[in-house]
């Protein structure tokens, strides 16, 4: 079995902002396999499964705690961290732009520090879905709380059925397919715009 976990904040206020985007994209891979009226309670997330193959995960601590939750879920699933995808924001990436690495630091994403830290890991892989900086005068904190502007929505909610692609490719094919496939996809769009 292999594990889908998106970060983000759990609670109505968060549901829309930038640091969402990984709930986003769980929210719609359980849509696409019919299982949105399947999550249960674990460990202080909510998971799905989608028979022997695959589980999906949203750590409910809130992302600075994000490792609590999904280290508890993979040992009680016995899912090594290489059979794990860590979805989530990154505002060094453009607007909309895709990558997929297969370890790495936590590159000031404190989500994926909070896991590395439980899991005393970086070798598992991890998406990062871009929401842009904006402004640079701007706190960071308030930038990734903050709710996508009405021109930007379009562009990440293409992100996101795309990032629900690559995870479905990560089970199927792993994780060399889908770097080589939306890294090298998300550049070309990049050099396109």
């Amino acid at each position: 079995m292999k594990l889908l976990v998106g970060l983000g904040n759990p609670g109505p206020q968060y549901r829309d902002t930038r640091h969402n985007v990984g709930f986003w994209v769980i929210d719609e891979l359980a849509r696409r396999w019919g299982l949105s009226d399947a999550w249960r309670d674990r460990d202080e997330a909510v998971y799905a499964k989608r028979g022997r193959e695959a589980l999906l995960a949203k750590p409910l601590t809130f992302m600075n705690h994000s490792g609590f939750a999904v280290s508890r879920v993979a040992r009680y699933f016995q899912i090594e961290p290489a059979d794990m995808l860590v979805i989530v924001d990154e505002v060094a990436l453009p607007l909309g732009r895709l990558r997929v690495r297969r370890r790495g630091s936590a590159g000031g994403h404190n989500g994926l520090k909070s896991i590395i830290e439980q899991l005393g890991v970086t070798e598992f892989p991890r998406l990062r879905v871009g929401v842009g900086r904006g402004d640079a005068r701007r706190d960071l904190a308030d930038h990734v709380l903050s709710k996508f502007e009405p021109d930007e929505r379009p562009i990440i909610e293409a992100a996101t059925l795309r990032a629900a692609d690559a995870a479905e490719m990560f089970l199927s094919d792993g994780i060399e397919r889908v770097m080589s496939t939306f890294n090298v996809a998300t550049d070309k769009q990049q050099d396109e715009s």
